[in-house]
C-alpha cells in the first residue's frame, strides 16, 4: 500500500517525504489556503520541489492538483485540467464525482492527462471514472464514518467491484482521521491511502513504545560500558 500525503505545505511534504517515505501528495483548496500561498504560487513551489528531488511524472510521484470547484461545466473543466497538467508532468488533475466531472475525467484520460475523481461517497460513483480508465478514485472515509456509515463495507465493495472487472484505476483511502483508518483500508486491500501528517504521525506512535524506550534507557544508564 502507498501513502499519500494530503497537504499543500512544503515544510510538511519535505518531512513526510524524508520520514515516511510518501508515495505521493494530494491536495484540494482547502489545503491551499492552509498553506497561506496563492494557489498559483503554491503549484509553482510544489513544482520547484519536485525537481529539487528529481521526481519527474505522475508515475514516480503523483500530486492531484484540483480544479476550480465553482466549475460546473464539462468544457471548462477540461480547459483548465490541461492547463494545470503542463505545468508539471507530476501532475494529476483532480475532479469532484459528478456528472460533469467524470465527463471531464474522460475526456482528460483520452488526450494522455491522467485524473482522479474525488469527493466519491458511494460505490457507483466510483463505478464510471474506472469504466473511462481514471489514474485514481477518491473514496472519503472520515467524513462518512463521522456520520456513522460503514466505511468498511463502502471501500470493500469498491475494491470488489474493482476486482470483478479487473480495473485499473487505483483507489486512494481519503479524508482518513485515525490510524485505525489506515490499518482498515490497508486490511481491505486499497492501493493507496492519504490523510494528514498528524495522522501519520499519530499512526507511528505508541504509549508503549515509549514506555518500553524509557525501560531500556534506565538500564543502559546503570549498565557499565565496558
Amino acid at each position: 500500500m502507498k501513502f499519500f500525503l494530503d497537504s499543500a505545505k512544503l515544510d510538511e511534504i519535505d518531512f513526510a517525504y524524508d520520514t515516511f517515505g510518501i508515495d505521493g501528495v494530494t491536495t484540494n483548496p482547502r489545503h491551499v489556503q492552509v498553506s497561506g500561498k496563492p494557489f498559483k504560487v503554491a503549484l509553482r513551489d510544489i513544482s520547484a520541489w519536485l525537481k529539487d528531488h528529481a521526481l519527474t511524472s505522475y508515475a514516480q510521484f503523483p500530486v492531484s492538483v484540483e480544479i476550480n470547484p465553482h466549475l460546473a461545466d464539462t468544457a471548462d473543466m477540461v480547459r483548465e485540467g490541461r492547463i494545470y497538467s503542463a505545468l508539471n508532468p507530476c501532475f494529476v488533475i483532480k475532479l469532484p464525482a459528478t456528472e460533469q466531472g467524470i465527463a471531464a475525467s474522460r475526456q482528460l484520460e483520452r488526450d494522455g492527462i491522467r485524473t482522479n475523481v474525488t469527493l466519491v461517497f458511494s460505490p457507483s460513483q466510483a463505478l464510471a471514472p474506472a469504466k473511462n480508465g481514471a489514474l485514481f478514485v477518491s473514496p472519503f472515509v472520515g467524513w462518512k464514518e463521522e456520520a456513522g456509515d460503514d466505511t468498511a463495507q463502502f471501500v470493500g465493495d469498491i475494491l470488489k467491484i474493482y476486482r470483478n472487472y479487473d480495473f485499473k484505476t487505483q483507489v486512494i483511502v481519503a479524508a482518513l482521521r485515525n490510524a485505525k483508518q489506515i490499518v482498515d483500508a490497508a486490511r481491505m486491500g486499497a492501493h493507496i491511502v492519504t490523510c494528514g501528517l498528524a495522522v501519520y504521525q499519530g499512526g507511528f506512535e505508541h504509549p508503549y513504545t515509549r514506555k518500553g524506550l524509557q525501560i531500556f534507557q534506565n538500564a543502559w544508564d546503570k549498565t557499565a560500558p565496558e
